[in-house]
């Protein structure tokens, strides 16, 4: 996953994001009249601005880019699409961590010298704090 997103384009990323908010709850208000466009324009593209009116707090998101719109969420649909950013941060996390290879075919010493202190039998040990 880690790596497919690596090829991504920041369009395909910033479409992701916007159907994670969706499902997380978060409504799409488009931008549909120029007073509107211009204050989308004024909010800070692809990041979340906190609003506190009274004792309601509403989370915006504004995308110039994919739709031209604003997602509002309230404090539950933040804690949702969070919730979510999390696993997805655990899951890719999960997915690079290095595998132990276990192969009897697989000839390690055909790739020749690693340098100091890589492979077996090439300084690691208990100097090493191992």
């Amino acid at each position: 996953m880690a790596a497919l997103s690596a090829c991504e384009s920041p369009q395909q990323i910033a479409t992701q994001k916007d159907d994670h908010l969706a499902a997380a709850g978060f409504l799409l208000k488009p931008a549909s009249t120029p007073q509107q466009i211009a204050m989308l324009k004024k909010l800070p593209a692809h990041h979340f601005v906190r609003r506190v009116h009274g004792s309601t707090v509403t989370y915006v998101y504004a995308d110039p880019t994919v739709c031209g719109c604003l997602y509002v969420g309230n404090q539950a649909a933040y804690g949702r699409y969070l919730a979510y950013q999390q696993q997805q941060s655990i899951a890719n996390e999960q997915q690079t961590t290095a595998e132990d290879y276990q192969d009897a075919q697989w000839n390690w010493g055909d790739w020749g010298p690693w340098g100091d202190g890589f492979g077996p039998d090439y300084g690691f040990g208990p100097g090493w704090g191992w």
